[in-house]
């Protein structure tokens, strides 16, 4: 059986930290900056974590090996 191809727009998106959790980064962080808080901006400059229900769906994706 052929290997599985990564998924390249979901490569740009999320990616495994080295224990193996999955980071993405937040939306709405493109324009519209002023009728938003100084707060709200800074926090959506963090990475986040990718929700446990999607977990499996991004590793089968990215192609990662252990999809749980």
């Amino acid at each position: 059986m052929p290997k599985m191809k990564t998924h390249r727009g979901a490569a740009k998106r999320f990616h495994v930290t080295a224990k193996g959790k999955l980071v993405r980064r937040h939306g709405y962080n493109s324009h519209l900056f002023t009728n938003k808080s100084a707060k709200r901006k800074r926090h959506l400059n963090s990475e986040g974590a990718v929700d446990p229900a999607d977990d499996k769906n991004v590793r089968r994706t990215l192609g990662v090996k252990n999809a749980r």
